[in-house]
């Protein structure tokens, strides 16, 4: 038998639309017209959260306002509750990136609503006449302020949960901070030995990176708070009432708990992408921090045998199908992938944002695409690189100790004493003989064996203090 539908006209037509959906007909030409499916609008929790909390603010302020009946303006604010709560995410299934500037989007959550609402009130789905989905879940709104207004609230909520995941690393990175502030090792500039250091203080910069790009998502996140509800077409308002915008606005913040504030020119509030771009290129900038820690952690353990060889990774899975015994660094590098694929978003976004003509820019739902997706794989990155990574990391003490004790690079804690000159000469001889730069200086009575390993044991032990 065929599926029971029930029969529903718009601007273009008549079409069925399955009875058991709680979408209408403009829903069923968006999934028509866009058949994206594997990233549908109800994919991404947070954007239907944030639709639905837009909606319900409007609700409440059209009663308020004495602009629609209570018993439906309740109704539409129940139906609102089911979708915050994510119960209908199954009932979006439009493609998030959509032509038409987000109406699609804007006109699946309408339809939601209104069928929601009308079964609450004994109404058979499709009922439109007793609460419709534009004349009412849709009053004083146009697609050019719910739809932006809606992928900043979700644009917040998730840069929030990709904050607690960074603050769980940077914790991480700190632990083995502490752990490793006694280990002395070589550092390296240009990959060529350099000065004495401990394994701590390369581990504490790994924290401070991670620190403040959770600050600069925190100031990125500020722009986000700026909204245009209210605004409706092209920011002139119309159709709204005079006090819409505000009351909105201040319901909005109630349901959220974010300080919202009303953009003070709604018209530029509406075609502008610039919050998007910001927030982008911060978490590009977070993205490329992580991914060049990893690219350290990758050098730092590679061998066992033929590389650095100064940490261990946490071994997570066979690195090869023919060579046995064989481990890689996958955690890191599945992290870079994901700051390589922001990276590229971050261009996209770009794109999108200079794109945009006039009034409004068509193209936020690539933006919103981009960023959604690439702020949850980055959080899913951050989480793994946490818990499957770092916080398993340990040290080869032994191993870093000799290579700081045999490193031409200590040459440099000589240099004050012995002059630069005679201390340059002494490199290249110990580099062309492989010798140890202590046992030259001594040979050359530079200084007795006791004083240049009183020397350097003060230099380890200052640089084990941090001084």
């Amino acid at each position: 038998m065929a599926p029971a539908t029930r029969r529903e006209h718009d601007l273009l037509g008549e079409r069925e639309v399955p009875e058991r959906a709680l979408w209408g007909i403009h829903t069923l030409r968006a999934i028509e017209n866009f058949p994206l499916r594997s990233e549908s609008i109800g994919s991404f929790p947070e954007l239907v959260r944030a639709i639905g909390l837009v909606k319900k603010a409007a609700a409440l302020s059209n009663v308020d306002l004495g602009l629609m009946p209570r018993e439906l303006g309740i109704a539409i604010a129940s139906a609102c509750d089911r979708v915050i709560s994510g119960e209908l995410d199954g009932q979006f299934p439009v493609s998030l990136i959509q032509g038409g500037a987000g109406t699609s989007t804007n006109m699946n959550a309408n339809e939601v609503i209104a069928n929601v609402a009308l079964e609450s009130l004994g109404h058979a789905r499709g009922t439109y006449h007793a609460l419709h989905p534009n004349e009412h879940v849709n009053l004083g709104q146009s697609t050019n302020d719910v739809y932006p207004t809606a992928l900043k609230l979700a644009a917040i909520m998730t840069t929030d949960s990709l904050l607690v995941a960074l603050q769980k690393l940077k914790e991480a990175f700190a632990s083995k901070a502490r752990e490793f502030d006694h280990i002395i090792k070589i550092g390296r500039t240009q990959l060529q030995d350099a000065v004495p250091m401990t394994l701590g203080q390369e581990f504490s910069t790994y924290e401070v990176m991670v620190k403040e790009d959770m600050a600069r998502l925190r100031e990125a996140m500020v722009h986000l708070h700026e909204i245009n509800l209210g605004a409706t077409a092209i920011g002139t308002g119309l159709n709204a009432h005079p006090r819409y915008a505000a009351l909105a606005r201040e319901n909005l913040e109630k349901l959220t708990g974010f300080p919202l504030r009303t953009a003070p020119n709604l018209v530029e509030a509406t075609q502008d992408c610039g919050s998007f771009v910001l927030l982008s290129g911060t978490l590009k900038r977070t993205a490329i921090k992580l991914s060049k820690i990893c690219n350290d952690l990758r050098l730092l353990s590679s061998g066992p045998r033929a590389g650095l060889s100064e940490i261990s990774l946490p071994p997570r899975q066979a690195g090869s199908s023919i060579m046995p015994g064989k481990v890689n660094p996958v955690i890191p590098e599945f992290v870079n992938q994901i700051a390589f694929e922001i990276i590229g978003n971050d261009m996209t976004i770009s794109m999108a944002a200079e794109a945009g003509q006039l009034q409004l820019n068509a193209f936020e739902p690539i933006i919103a695409s981009c960023l959604f997706r690439g702020t949850s794989h980055l959080m899913v990155a951050v989480e793994t690189l946490t818990e499957y990574c770092v916080s398993g990391i340990t040290a080869r003490e032994q191993h870093l100790r000799s290579m700081a004790e045999d490193s031409i690079g200590l040459i440099t804690v000589f240099s004050p004493i012995i002059g630069y000159v005679e201390a340059s000469a002494l490199a290249a001889e110990a580099e062309a003989s492989g010798g140890s730069v202590i046992d030259l200086i001594v040979a050359r009575g530079l200084l007795s064996a006791d004083e240049a390993h009183r020397v350097l044991a003060r230099c380890f032990l200052k640089t084990a203090e941090g001084t």
